[in-house]
C-alpha cells in the first residue's frame, strides 16, 4: 500500500463545495483501485470573520479545520495570504502554515510516502519546500493558468523551474502544459502527460425531451449550455453576444455563479437577447448530468483551460460541444463527432463554428461511444506506476 499526502489549496470543502473538484474526482478514482491510502492537506488562507459580507474571504473563515469527505479524511490549515504581496511570498507562508498539520499526521502513525501536490504556483513549490524540510519526495501536477498565466512573473517563473527539477516527476493534464513546462527549462525526462478522465457512470445520457421537462425547459428551441464560474476567462460574455447572430430561436443557459452575473446581465439587455438567456446557478457537479442531456451543444469560450472537464462531462452525456482552440482543449475535442473547435476566441466565430455543427450534427450514441475512450483507468494506472516507481527508487 502507497500512502500520500495530497497536498493542495485547489481541494472541495463543506463551504466550497466545488471549488477543485477535479482534484478531488482524480484522487477519488485512484483510491478505488485499492493500492493507495491518503490524506489530503488542503490549506486555506487565514481570515478572522466567517459571513456572507467577506465574500470568499468569509467562507474561508468558515471552512472546517478537518472534515471528511466520500470517506477521505481533508485538513485545512491556515496559511497567511497577505495583500499585494501575497504571490511572491504565497509559496513559503503556505508551506510554514501546513508542515505543523504533515507532522500531526507523521506522529499519529500515517508515516507517508510521497507528496502529491496540485497546481504548480504556490502549492507545487510549497510542496517541495515541504518535501525537502521532511526528507519526502514529491510530484507536482500541473492544471492550467500555473503554467499558461504565472510564469510571465519572474520570481514565480523561477521557483517553478527550480521546483520542476528537484521534484520527482511533474505531471500534465495535457501534453501543451509539459510542452510549456519543458520550454521554460524543466528537465523533459521527468515530465509526464496523464489526462483527465471523465466518470462515465455519473455522466451518462439522459433523454433530451425528459431532461428539459424536469428542469422546465419544455418546448423549448435549441439550448446551449455554458457552465463555469462567472469570470472574463470563461468567456460567458462572448456566448452571449454570439446570440445575436444565431436563430431566434437558439437560447443559452449559463450554470454558475460569481462575481460578473450583473455585468452579464446586463449585457444580455444591450444585446437584446435577454429573453433569451437563462441563468441557472451554481449547479452540483452530481446535478449537472441533466443539464448536459437537455443542451444541444455545450460551448466552452475560455481564455484559458489546461484539460476542461466540462467538455468530457458534456459528451458522455451525449452532448457534442463548441470550444475555443486553447491548450488542452485541442486533445479533447480530436473528431467532429465530438464538436467543433472555434478558430478564435470571438462571437463570429462561434456562430462559424455553431453552424458548422448543425450543419451535420451527431446523434448522441456516437458522441457517448466518443467519451467512453476517456475512462479513469488509463490515468489510475498511470499514477499507481509512477508512485511505485519513486517509492522503490
Amino acid at each position: 500500500m502507497i500512502k500520500t499526502i495530497l497536498f493542495s489549496t485547489l481541494y472541495p470543502s463543506a463551504v466550497r463545495p466545488v471549488h477543485g473538484i477535479f482534484v478531488e474526482t482524480r484522487l477519488r478514482e485512484l483510491l478505488k483501485s485499492g493500492e493507495v491510502e491518503t490524506r489530503v492537506v488542503a490549506p486555506v488562507p487565514w481570515f478572522p470573520f466567517e459571513g456572507h459580507g467577506f465574500g470568499e474571504y468569509g467562507l474561508f473563515a468558515a471552512t472546517p479545520r478537518v472534515e471528511k469527505r466520500n470517506g477521505v479524511e481533508v485538513h485545512h490549515p491556515r496559511y497567511l495570504l497577505p495583500p499585494k504581496i501575497g504571490m511572491n511570498i504565497s509559496p513559503f507562508t503556505l508551506a510554514i502554515g501546513a508542515l505543523p498539520t504533515v507532522k500531526r499526521l507523521m506522529r499519529d502513525g500515517f508515516d507517508f510516502d510521497l507528496i502529491d501536490a496540485h497546481y504548480y504556483y504556490p502549492d507545487g513549490v510549497a510542496a517541495g519546500l515541504l518535501a525537502k524540510w521532511l526528507g519526502k519526495p514529491f510530484v507536482v501536477t500541473a492544471r492550467g493558468t500555473d503554467l499558461s498565466l504565472i510564469p510571465h512573473y519572474a520570481r514565480p517563473r523561477r521557483l517553478i523551474i527550480e521546483t520542476a527539477n528537484r521534484a520527482a516527476a511533474s505531471i500534465g493534464v495535457c501534453q501543451a502544459l509539459m510542452d510549456q513546462l519543458a520550454s521554460l527549462g524543466a528537465n523533459r525526462a521527468k515530465l509526464r502527460v496523464m489526462r483527465n478522465g471523465v466518470d462515465l457512470e455519473r455522466f451518462r445520457p439522459v433523454d433530451r425531451q425528459e431532461a428539459r421537462r424536469q428542469l422546465g425547459l419544455a418546448g423549448e428551441g435549441c439550448c446551449l449550455l455554458s457552465v463555469g464560474l462567472l469570470i472574463e476567462r470563461k468567456g460567458h460574455h462572448l456566448a452571449i453576444e454570439a446570440l445575436a447572430g444565431l436563430p431566434p430561436d437558439v437560447g443559452l443557459i449559463i450554470a454558475g455563479d460569481g462575481p460578473e452575473r450583473a455585468s452579464l446581465e446586463q449585457l444580455a439587455a444591450r444585446c437584446g437577447v435577454a429573453g433569451r438567456v437563462r441563468f441557472a446557478g451554481q449547479v452540483p457537479n452530481e446535478e449537472l448530468r441533466g443539464w448536459y442531456s437537455a443542451a444541444d451543444a455545450l460551448v466552452l469560450c475560455s481564455s484559458r483551460e489546461g484539460w476542461a472537464n466540462v467538455l468530457l462531462e458534456a459528451m458522455a452525456c451525449g452532448t457534442p460541444v463548441i470550444a475555443t482552440p486553447i491548450w488542452g482543449t485541442p486533445e479533447v475535442v480530436t473528431n467532429p463527432v465530438a464538436g467543433r473547435l472555434m478558430a478564435d476566441r470571438t462571437p463570429g466565430a462561434l456562430v462559424a463554428a455553431f453552424n458548422e455543427l448543425f450543419r451535420d450534427y451527431p446523434v448522441a450514441s456516437a458522441v457517448r461511444e466518443y467519451a467512453e475512450q476517456f475512462g479513469w483507468q488509463a490515468t489510475t494506472e498511470a499514477q499507481i506506476a509512477l508512485f511505485k516507481e519513486i517509492v522503490h527508487a
